[in-house]
């Protein structure tokens, strides 16, 4: 699975770098404080990379509710354990 991974790796790799020589044209990306001259295919790559991290980001934060409610359960499901009461499913009498 390694060697597989390492291939695809480097294809996009090259593929990155063909697109970046071949959208050489220089852009000028205006962030309204700063001015910035750029060649378009790097300019588009940052842009790919940047949106690829922030997708990350927000859907890592996304998880993270659902991870500490699970947590949680596990933490009271320790506790129960410890008391010698762990029952499964809802707490039924």
């Amino acid at each position: 699975m390694r060697p597989i991974l390492i291939v695809l790796f480097l294809c996009v790799i090259v593929l990155g770098a063909l697109f970046g020589a071949l959208n050489g044209a220089h852009v000028m990306i205006d962030f309204h404080f700063v001015q910035v001259d750029a060649p378009l295919g790097g300019a588009l790559l940052c842009a790919l990379l940047l949106g690829w991290l922030l997708g990350g980001l927000v859907a890592w934060l996304g998880h993270l509710p659902g991870m500490r409610r699970q947590a949680r359960n596990i933490d009271d499901l320790r506790a129960r354990i410890r008391a010698g009461g762990a029952t499964h499913g809802s707490d039924e009498t």
